[in-house]
């Protein structure tokens, strides 16, 4: 064993049943970056929007804002994004949700058609990764 801090700390977030269930976190610190994961149209109890890829977009796209929060991160520092849709003709409502929260910001960007969701209701996942210089050293002796 050693005295080495962790290369990624687990942080604040809603806790949801695949956490435990998988032995995940739905955000990560490393150093001055945030990462967060497995985001869709979820309240943490049941699907939000079923059916429409738009609206499940903004929903899950505010569930990975809602854990950079806990930060004190926005839209503002994120650097980049990823999108997983389980329909190529959903690529322009996802997009055009995109485009509404980040615009200003244009992050890297990555959209990818996948063959399903662990749920099948979920049209699409999100994934986000923020930045802020110095994040690393503001959160020292705050974080589990």
């Amino acid at each position: 064993m050693t005295d080495e801090t962790p290369a990624a700390t687990a942080g604040p977030s809603r806790q949801s049943p695949s956490e435990d269930q998988y032995g995940s976190a739905r955000a990560v610190v490393a150093g001055d970056f945030v990462l967060v994961a497995g985001c869709t149209a979820y309240d943490d109890v049941d699907a939000v929007v079923e059916g429409d890829p738009y609206e499940q977009t903004l929903a899950a796209f505010r569930t990975a804002l809602d854990a950079l929060d806990g930060y004190g991160l926005t839209a503002a520092d994120v650097v980049r994004t990823r999108m997983y849709l389980t329909h190529v003709r959903d690529c322009d409502e996802v997009g055009r949700a995109h485009k509404e929260l980040f615009a200003g910001v244009r992050p890297v960007t990555t959209m990818v058609v996948v063959q399903g969701l662990t749920d099948s209701r979920m049209m699409v996942e999100v994934e986000v990764e923020a930045h802020r210089p110095g994040l690393a050293r503001t959160l020292e002796g705050t974080q589990p």
